[in-house]
């Protein structure tokens, strides 16, 4: 007889140790290059104003690399490798956990909607809604704003969220447990991403159109195309990713026996979704790479730049010895 828990445990282990290898130095590579592009647009302008986005995926691509670095390692121990969760381990497996997964996620999905919103002003044909686009100066204070609002709305789950009879975690609060799923869950993870993302994406995707068509191909216009086309394709990613995520925390919420630990169907279920949910964090720099030839050139240059500096210093020590 074929051992469905057995599978979706396998699952978890082989398909997150390969999105565990792959995100992680994704995301790595995500920061380096966001760095170089916010670098190199203040040299040119202080106040250019097209560097915002390039700013608020770089928060993006950390907030996604802290989320990958520890939260899923610790789905591949607790869903994979099924290390029940005890007294002794219940803050970092729990309480730890929820609060970095979280925090790091809504980190991470307000600034693609702040970066989102800034394209859809830069692209924008009026002059006061591209006026309307923040300062580097601006723009860096909203996003430390986003991590203390984000960090301090979090403290309640890393209260509530404690060892559940099964060995896995749950909410002990009822009344916390409802705002969790109907505002955290359902809307700031589903209807809010959904609704901002498809409004704001689909608005800048007929601005690109619009400049395409009317105006001559410039260096600067070009990057910014595809820097808007670069955010719209995460927009696909991150709404499919995170919609499986909040069925299922429909679904065990309402008609799954919480003092059982679950099994076949549903421990698939929840193991298909849990992929799914980091499928978004995981494949950000790939899909970057698919979709901008900008994006390819830098990490390139990044990648080179690295071989270059390692034979440079293999022949520094080559001439030394020779020298001794």
């Amino acid at each position: 007889m074929f051992d469905l828990d057995g599978f979706s445990h396998a699952l978890m282990i082989i398909i997150g140790i390969i999105m565990y290898i792959f995100g992680f130095i994704g995301n790595l590579l995500n920061i380096r290059v966001f760095i170089r592009w916010s670098r190199s647009n203040l040299t040119v302008n202080e106040q250019n104003r097209t560097g915002n986005s390039s700013l608020y995926l770089l928060t993006t691509s950390i907030a996604n690399l802290i989320l990958i670095f520890y939260s899923l390692l610790v789905r591949i121990l607790v869903d994979g490798y099924q290390h029940l969760v005890t007294d002794s381990n219940d803050f970092l497996l729990c309480k730890f956990r929820y609060y970095i997964l979280q925090t790091s996620l809504i980190i991470s999905l307000i600034c693609v909607c702040m970066a989102t919103f800034d394209r859809y002003l830069i692209t924008s044909r009026s002059v006061h809604l591209r006026q309307l686009s923040t300062t580097r100066r601006t723009t860096i204070r909203i996003i430390l704003f986003i991590i203390v609002v984000s960090s301090l709305h979090s403290i309640p789950i890393g209260i509530y969220y404690v060892k559940s009879i099964v060995g896995d975690c749950i909410i002990i609060s009822s009344s916390y447990s409802n705002y969790y799923l109907y505002f955290v869950i359902v809307f700031f993870y589903g209807i809010f991403p959904i609704c901002f993302l498809s409004i704001f994406g689909l608005l800048t995707y007929k601005q690109i159109q619009s400049i395409q068509r009317t105006t001559s191909s410039n260096r600067h216009t070009n990057i910014d195309k595809q820097i808007s086309q670069m955010i719209l394709c995460q927009c696909v990613a991150l709404v499919s990713s995170y919609i499986p995520y909040c069925i299922q925390h429909i679904y065990f919420a309402k008609f799954v026996d919480k003092t059982i630990y679950p099994s076949g169907f549903n421990l698939l279920f929840r193991i298909i979704t849990i992929i799914l949910f980091y499928v978004n964090p995981v494949t950000s720099f790939y899909i970057f790479c698919l979709s901008t030839p900008n994006f390819r050139k830098e990490v390139k240059k990044i990648l080179c730049f690295r071989r270059l500096n390692q034979r440079n210093q293999i022949r520094t020590l080559t001439v030394e010895a020779q020298h001794h």
